[in-house]
């Protein structure tokens, strides 16, 4: 029985990992949940999952949780410290790494120390803290097994001891204004931004996918993941949301993956990876695709993109900064601050304004986050 801690638990991914684990009676024991502020949720979680630690990293929230659970032998911990010290006191074989943000940046480097394997949804981990990622994975020897569609996708594609690999093609559903012009898309609402075609996920990832944003961070991350340079990973827009993403290999072949737009697939296979195994979700029907389209996406519309990829070459610091910077724009859009474009603008003004250096340690990495939040929120305020 593998024994799970899942961090961000009340999220989409976190709900969603324990559709698969419902799914797979008797393989998998929750013995740790973490989520911020839905105690509700994570309440009614532990109930029916009896893990040995709940963390809940929003105060007010570990206060009514703590009021209302009745249940005596369940050890109830707060904040980041609350997590850090769950993987440290409860042994568990893996952790699902869903929590939103750059928070989930120090516990994901915890789990890597302590050699537990690591289910990874949180793609400003490897954005931001892609190099002390990779120096604490080496070190312990502990498994990164992508959540991701597309990365889960790429993974699965990528043949073992393969030395002819020569592109990764990954692709995006082009959000909801694919067609757009730039005029509607000045124009565009946060309620049409929250508003995905094909998949259901939280607030920041769907405005991140609106802005092609989030196909940027998985660029980002797909580099370092799969250690496949940026002039070979080609961003392919595919409205359908068919194909998760395809390897093209020298000799011409090109291996695709195919499946449902459904996250507990790629879930479920970073959870029982090495084997693949059945399960009671909807099967993909060949017969009702009406058609399968793929388009280069328009990097003048969609600035995100572009910049993404330049900061990725440029390395360093420079996606920390880019990362930063656009959780606070998403968050300015939300809160009606900032305009649907300005979201791009704001995050490119703030890396233009920094001087990449080499990422020393997480502290660090913290300094550098806050800074570019700062810078950001400045731009906010001088524009409102």
């Amino acid at each position: 029985m593998k024994r799970l801690a899942i961090l961000g638990a009340t999220g989409s991914i976190g709900t969603q990992t324990l559709q698969v684990v419902d799914a797979f009676p008797g393989q998998f024991q929750v013995v740790i949940l973490a989520g911020h502020s839905n105690w509700q949720l994570l309440l009614r979680q532990a109930c029916q999952y009896h893990p040995s630690c709940v963390i809940i990293t929003e105060p007010s929230a570990y206060e009514k949780f703590k009021q209302e659970n009745a249940d005596k032998q369940l050890v109830v911990l707060c904040g980041m410290s609350g997590v850090l010290q769950a993987l440290e006191q409860f042994p568990v074989d893996m952790m699902v790494g869903a929590m939103s943000g750059a928070a989930g940046i120090e516990p994901t480097l915890k789990a890597l120390e302590l050699g537990i394997d690591l289910a990874l949804a949180n793609k400003e981990t490897l954005v931001s803290g892609g190099s002390l990622v990779r120096r604490a994975q080496q070190k312990s020897g502990a498994q990164i097994l992508p959540v991701d569609s597309e990365h889960s996708a790429i993974f699965q594609c990528i043949e073992p001891n393969s030395s002819c690999l020569h592109k990764i093609l990954l692709t995006a559903s082009g959000g909801p204004f694919r067609t757009w012009n730039k005029e509607q898309l000045s124009q565009v609402t946060k309620e049409q931004a929250l508003k995905h075609p094909n998949w259901s996920m939280g607030q920041k990832i769907t405005i991140d996918s609106a802005t092609l944003m989030n196909k940027g961070l998985e660029v980002i991350e797909a580099n370092w993941l799969f250690q496949v340079d940026y002039d070979h990973i080609q961003v392919l827009v595919h409205p359908q949301s068919v194909v998760h993403s395809m390897v093209e290999y020298g000799d011409g072949t090109v291996l695709a993956h195919l499946g449902k737009a459904d996250m507990r697939i790629p879930i479920q296979y970073a959870l029982t990876w090495p084997q693949r195994q059945g399960n009671p979700f909807p099967k993909l029907d060949f017969t009702q695709l009406a058609g399968l389209e793929f388009f280069a996406p328009d990097y003048e519309k969609f600035p995100a993109l572009a910049l993404a990829y330049d900061v990725g070459r440029t390395g360093k610091s420079a996606p920390a900064i880019l990362n930063g910077a656009n959780e606070v724009a998403v968050a300015a859009f939300l809160q009606d601050k900032i305009g649907f474009m300005d979201i791009p603008a704001l995050v490119a003004q703030v890396v233009g304004c920094h001087n990449p250096i080499e990422i020393e340690s997480f502290a660090h990495l913290i300094e550098l986050d806050q800074w570019a939040r700062q810078q950001a929120w400045q731009y906010v305020q001088q524009h409102q």
